[in-house]
């Protein structure tokens, strides 16, 4: 594509999404990449030949994720808003810190802590607009991401050209490159000779979202449609259009279901919700979620679903919770929306839930120690071997491996309760936790201090003794969950 037709493209996308009057101040989010940088220059060279009266602020945030490298991408930021006579604002937050203390995977802190960032900027600048550089290859990896982790029509989506910072702000992010493939925007690089950084970190397959663009896409492509990208997209489009209706219908709708709300909480008629096909009900629990303040965060479409679900129990009281510290309940008519808080009940014993990240690292403060949880494809002979090498483990195990087809997310991190269940791994039936710890003699003032990591449908690991059985590993097993617990005085 010829640099100028880039250029077109760019001016009218902007213009179409969300024209900006003449010498706004917009906040650009430069990370030092190829595709911010593309951005970078040629909104400068709009400007220059008047197609464009912007009052351009860079703005790039220091992770601190990648030590040395992390600095150098700050200062090469820095320079090159200088060269190009553009504002430009660095800072810096202590993200793998931000992740433990607010429970969250690495990538979601490090997106909440650029956003709040670009906030403060915009409120700092009085500017209205944050303009970020993802493009069209983002937008299939998301997707197909989203897919894999279990998505809503909303998710299918992808990414939005233009949205709140946070729900109910006047800031928005405006996404001016999401129909740019990345070749495009790397041949315009190379064209007007733009200098940019490379990311080590986007080559590594540890990460599922590098996995989907090295991995799932190539193979996608050679073998089953050479198209796929243009297709994603097309489903993105649609989706998108779908969901907007969905989502202005069921606004409305919220209304008529609300039995009292206030800012920790919002109750709704579950007969009355009950009665709309479960597409209307999962879109009305995300309205509901978001008028409580809670940002979407992780929450995927298995949460929404779990607390439709409620809705069909028999039983009197049932309750799931949810990513954000927010509990949802089920009493008899009333569907209860709450936020939760920790707290400790007498003699010392922890009353506290954590929703526990998958594909990242929680601290759990209150039983001094911290999950890290990565999902992988796992063989038949690294199976084995791990079940081997469990055989002839004592007591205590810090790591255990469940079949992730058989986990049920949201996972939740707790205390042991009066009643809890499970089916100890090795027993030959259900057995009451308490029970389980009398006979495995650990000591009552222990038992208070466990933690019991649970999915959807109660315990699978009563940490660190015995796993339930229904998330073992088996032969049938092809995905794995590998769970690995640590006290917090190993962090460094």
């Amino acid at each position: 594509m010829p640099k100028s037709d880039l250029e077109t493209r760019i001016l009218r996308a902007i213009s179409d999404i969300r024209p900006f009057e003449t010498g706004e101040t917009v906040v650009l989010a430069v990370s030092g990449g190829v595709d911010s940088m593309v951005l970078l220059n040629i909104l400068v060279r709009l400007n220059q030949s008047k197609k464009l009266g912007l009052q351009l602020h860079v703005a790039h945030l220091n992770h601190r994720l990648r030590r040395q490298d992390s600095d150098a991408d700050a200062e090469f930021v820095q320079a090159q808003a200088r060269a190009l006579k553009v504002a430009c604002t660095i800072d810096s937050a202590d993200v793998p810190a931000e992740s433990r203390r607010r429970g969250l995977s690495i990538e979601l802190a490090a997106r909440q802590c650029r956003y709040e960032f670009f906030e403060r900027l915009c409120l700092r600048l009085g500017a209205h607009v944050v303009l970020l550089a993802h493009h069209a290859d983002d937008n299939v990896e998301t997707v197909l991401h989203r897919i894999i982790r279990g998505t809503g029509i909303r998710g299918l989506g992808g990414i939005r050209p233009i949205r709140p910072i946070r729900e109910g702000s006047d800031i928005v992010l405006v996404r001016p490159l999401l129909g740019v493939r990345r070749a495009a925007l790397e041949a315009y690089a190379a064209a007007m000779q733009i200098p940019f950084r490379v990311d080590a970190s986007n080559a590594s397959t540890a990460y599922a979202r590098n996995r989907v663009r090295h991995d799932l896409l190539p193979l996608l492509r050679e073998r089953f449609n050479p198209q796929v990208d243009e297709a994603v997209g097309r489903l993105c489009e649609q989706a998108r259009a779908i969901e907007a209706y969905l989502r202005e219908t069921c606004t409305r709708m919220l209304e008529s279901l609300i039995v009292e709300h206030n800012n920790r909480q919002l109750v709704l008629h579950g007969p009355s919700l009950a009665r709309r096909p479960r597409v209307i009900q999962t879109q009305l629990v995300r309205e509901a979620i978001l008028r409580l303040g809670v940002g979407e965060g992780e929450i995927t479409f298995s949460h929404l679903n779990a607390v439709a679900d409620l809705l069909a129990s028999e039983e009197g009281t049932k309750e799931v919770h949810l990513p954000g510290g927010l509990r949802v309940a089920r009493r008899y008519s009333r569907l209860v929306f709450e936020m939760e808080g920790g707290q400790e009940r007498a003699g010392g014993a922890i009353e506290e839930e954590i929703c526990v990240s998958i594909d990242g690292t929680t601290q759990l403060p209150a039983f001094g120690m911290e999950l890290q949880i990565d999902s992988f494809a796992a063989g038949e002979d690294q199976i084995a071997e791990y079940l081997q090498q469990r055989a002839d483990r004592g007591q205590f195990s810090y790591e255990e491996w469940f079949d992730a087809d058989e986990v049920r997310p949201p996972l939740i991190a707790r205390p042991r309760r009066p009643g809890d269940r499970f089916f100890p791994l090795g027993s030959p039936g259900m057995k009451k936790i308490s029970d389980f710890l009398i006979d495995e003699k650990i000591e009552a003032a222990r038992r208070e201090k466990l933690v019991i990591l649970c999915d959807q449908l109660g315990p699978i690991w009563v940490v660190p003794l015995r796993i339930d059985g229904r998330a073992r590993l088996t032969r049938m097993t092809r995905n794995v969950l590998r769970v690995v617990a640590r006290p917090l005085s190993s962090q460094t």
